[in-house]
């Protein structure tokens, strides 16, 4: 698996990812597209809303205010429950969430390998991945301590709720972390020009709840029959504690969510439905099986509104952690808006000539932790004579860039004037790049370190016989086709799945 160092350098080094305000020191979980990060995003977002909103007959889209009325996030749950319990260390200055302090000794790289000592939350962390050998130590460094395995642990456990006998996480020194606070993660803010209670709002912490309230509106536009879904992409905002990991975890970030809504007694079929569906579009754009899992929420994990939630979660560099969840929100969140907006939310159904509350199965991904994945997923090294080659082996509808045509010797005009006209006819049909930079060798190493699926070179014999050298990333196989054959050539390979 490929080093995050490396992707991270790969990622600055080509365009992809540049650090926020990076001219000003950086600004802390905060991580800037850059030209080819935006293509990558940008075509995330296209084949999604393509398999989820173009290609069904069932889901229609929408594009709601990051700024709602205040009361949205009281009926939500989100002012009274979207809280992290936060632990600050009084000696480095450093702040932990309190379920993410679980007291292991960590031996190896990455923690392999740990001796458990106790827990100071009631929340459980989730287990990694581990191999069969590291778990069977666990299982017998927890039978010492008395336990027959992690769920039988108590939360907390007795005898390690003192938090003068844990150390801080990062400096080591003991007695110096505060009890747990509740930390609300909603970005507060104003709207107009008194800043009063009267005229706090918020920054969105996810998407679903403008679906929710657009419900009736989506519904009465559109006359739409369950099941039916509202799929939206868009930014949200939370003022996560701990971030990090690159991009994978930042107070800033853009979900793809889908509300679907179904009647209730068919929410199981269709949550299982879901979570397949979600599963196998991951691996249709390339991410491999052996790096995706499903893993099921404990009881103690399941949010208020959820009655069963799946997470996908992807073999990161830093562990297993959630790439996409599958939430049963059952019918909590239009019961919730009708009591506290006072408008009737429920659903005519004229088979039954009843009004139901339908149920929500909820698939919401982050399309950064998307790209996160893809990147990680499609990075390869090789030797290819002696040399190291790096490529990106991304799919081809997410490419950031689908053809790169170089001119073999940048020294000879008619040439380069030929490679010119080339691209320039390509490139009403695909995102196309033109360089003449440097030899063709080190051309093509910076096409593969980008994902370019195919190479067009334009050489001397070009200008005689009409025709250019077609170059596949993966393969590296060289293909002659003439000029006037090229551009159907190309068509015929890149087609949209």
């Amino acid at each position: 698996m490929v080093d995050m160092d490396a992707l991270v350098s790969l990622c600055k080094r080509r365009g992809f990812i540049f650090q926020s305000s990076e001219i000003y020191g950086g600004f802390g979980s905060a991580w800037d597209y850059g030209p080819l990060g935006v293509e990558l995003k940008r075509n995330i977002k296209d084949v999604w809303w393509r398999d989820v909103v173009q290609k069904r007959e069932d889901i229609v889209g929408l594009d709601a205010s990051v700024l709602m009325s205040p009361q949205v996030w009281v009926a939500s749950g989100h002012v009274e429950k979207f809280t992290d319990p936060l632990i600050d260390c009084k000696s480095c200055k450093r702040r932990f969430k309190a379920d993410t302090i679980v007291v292991w000794e960590v031996y190896g790289k990455r923690g392999n390998t740990r001796k458990f000592l106790g827990l100071i939350s009631d929340v459980s962390p989730t287990w990694d991945s581990i191999s069969p050998q590291v778990e069977a130590e666990e299982s017998k460094l927890l039978g010492q301590h008395g336990f027959k395995d992690y769920e039988s642990v108590p939360k907390p456990l007795k005898g390690f709720t003192d938090l003068s006998e844990i150390p801080c996480p990062n400096c080591k020194n003991t007695g110096t972390l505060v009890e747990p606070r509740q930390f609300n993660l909603m970005f507060k803010t104003f709207v107009g020009p008194v800043e009063d209670e009267a005229s706090v709002a918020y920054l969105r912490p996810e998407t679903a709840q403008g679906i929710f309230v657009n419900f009736l509106n989506v519904q009465s536009t559109t006359r739409r029959k369950l099941p039916f879904g509202i799929a939206q992409i868009g930014k949200a905002f939370r003022n996560e504690i701990t971030p990090g990991n690159f991009t994978f975890r930042t107070r800033e970030f853009e979900q793809m969510e889908i509300e679907y809504f179904v009647k209730p007694g068919t929410d199981e079929e269709w949550f299982e439905y879901w979570i397949n569906e979600r599963l196998e579009w991951y691996k249709r754009y390339g991410i491999r099986e052996e790096n995706l899992h499903l893993r099921k929420h404990g009881p103690e994990e399941l949010s208020h509104y959820s009655k069963a939630t799946y997470d996908i979660e992807y073999n990161f560099p830093f562990g297993w952690s959630e790439l996409e969840g599958i939430a049963n929100r059952t019918d909590f969140d239009l019961r919730r808006h009708a009591e506290f907006s006072g408008k009737d939310m429920a659903y005519f159904d004229e088979e039954t000539e009843e009004h139901i509350y339908p149920y929500v199965i909820e698939p919401s991904g982050g399309i950064d932790r998307a790209a996160l994945a893809f990147l990680v997923d499609a990075y390869h090294e090789e030797e290819v004579r002696g040399r190291k080659r790096v490529l990106l082996r991304l799919h081809k509808d997410l490419a950031p860039v689908k053809v790169a045509v170089l001119p073999l010797l940048r020294n000879r005009p008619e040439i380069v004037a030929l490679a010119k006209e080339i691209a320039r006819d390509l490139r009403p049909h695909f995102v196309v790049m033109y360089d003449d930079t440097a030899s063709i060798g080190r051309l093509y190493r910076r096409q593969d370190e980008i994902g370019t699926p195919y190479c067009v070179t334009v050489d001397v014999k070009s200008l005689e016989d009409r025709a250019v050298t077609v170059r596949e990333r993966d393969s590296m196989e060289q293909v002659r086709p003439s000029i006037s054959q090229l551009k159907g050539y190309l068509l015929e390979r890149l087609k949209v799945c």
